[in-house]
């Protein structure tokens, strides 16, 4: 019988060796650590979005994105909630373009539409990046188009430099602002070998995540031009995002900053030897097959439930937890799974991973 949500975080939890994602601090050292940052620094806490700590914490980002101003938010759903709101009330439409892949239509709700009456106009095609082309057949007038550097449900995909280039030039010939889901921006550095406020030139406003590749306890940060950003605040305020105080996020996320984009190019050469490795066993494929970011898609040979049910055998016996949610792909009998690369994986060798993921394939029998 396979094992409920809760039985698979216990046993996720008494494994030594875990390959997805980072380490996760435990919230006693993780608020132990967040204490000793702010005596260290004389942190004191922000009053509803004001003070040294927030507001140096948004010049920071704000100079790294090469934007003039920026603003913190609770969440990245409503930081870009907040960004298509302003662009549509400038154009006075509420169509949108959208990557098909897009996080605000596989996992918000359809919150765009629901709280703020905007429409969807799909650009591209679902497992390919944005390419300057895809704006040809547009005909319609957009308020922006959202643009997500990697795009998540393409394994982490990125468009080369020039297309990247090419794109920014024909939204700006159209009049289309761009705006950038970069949930994962940071992630993406070393793959163009720029940095991010490189990146994002030509795009007029930017969203970072402040706990996915940065490890913050929650949050994000909107940038783009300093009267854009007043608005924000205003729209902030009326969400509810202004908060007492926000410190807690922005702590936990400043105080690792640093050692985190320091750590990305590392990361992004470790994804790209694991895939070489696991695309040498048989039954076993990612997407991309040379990784843009240290992050991709990993595909099975074997439905959803046997990949699963042989993880949960391997980390029982083996206290090895390799993957995370599986799901079915879209060629029957086959299922995938997303694979982010973080410290985790730093210590463990590919002769020692391939042949466990190969067993959940039916491979060789794990050592």
């Amino acid at each position: 019988m396979p094992l409920t949500p809760d039985e698979r975080l216990l046993l996720r939890s008494q494994c030594t060796r875990i390959v997805p994602g980072f380490l996760l601090t435990k919230p006693a050292d993780e608020f132990r650590a967040m204490g000793e940052w702010c005596e260290e620094n004389a942190i004191e806490h922000d009053v509803y979005g004001q003070g040294p700590l927030i507001e140096s914490f948004e010049a920071r980002i704000a100079a790294l994105l090469g934007k003039e101003a920026a603003i913190f938010m609770p969440s990245g759903v409503m930081a870009q909630l907040i960004a298509l709101k302003l662009y549509s009330q400038r154009a006075g439409t509420t169509r949108i373009g959208l990557h098909p892949s897009s996080h605000l239509l596989g996992h918000e709700e359809q919150a765009f539409a629901a709280l703020l009456g905007l429409e969807c106009r799909p650009v591209g095609e679902y497992y390919r990046v944005l390419e300057a082309r895809d704006l040809v057949p547009v005909c319609e007038r957009l308020a922006a188009l959202v643009v997500e550097l990697p795009i998540r449900e393409a394994g982490g995909q990125l468009p080369g430099w020039e297309d990247l280039e090419a794109l920014k030039e024909a939204a700006r010939q159209r009049g289309l602002p761009l705006h950038m889901d970069g949930a994962r921006l940071w992630e993406s550095t070393p793959f163009y070998g720029r940095s991010p406020d490189a990146i994002a030139v030509g795009f007029e406003s930017v969203y970072v995540s402040m706990y996915k590749g940065v490890g913050g306890l929650a949050g994000a940060v909107l940038a783009g031009a300093p009267e854009w950003i007043a608005e924000a605040r205003i729209w902030r305020r009326r969400m509810g995002g202004t908060l007492v105080h926000q410190s807690p996020m922005i702590v936990s996320a400043a105080r690792r900053l640093d050692a985190r984009l320091e750590l990305m190019p590392l990361l992004y050469r470790r994804a790209v030897e694991l895939a070489r490795a696991l695309n040498a066993v048989p039954g076993l494929k990612t997407l991309p097959e040379v990784p843009q970011t240290n992050m991709f898609h990993l595909y099975f040979a074997s439905p959803a439930p046997a990949v699963e049910e042989e993880r949960d055998r391997l980390a029982e016996e083996h206290k090895v937890w390799l993957v995370g949610g599986v799901k079915s792909a879209e060629v029957p009998g086959w299922s995938k799974a997303e694979l982010t690369v973080g410290d985790q994986v730093l210590g463990l060798s590919d002769d020692e991973l391939a042949p466990l993921f190969g067993q959940l394939v039916g491979g060789s029998p794990a050592p």
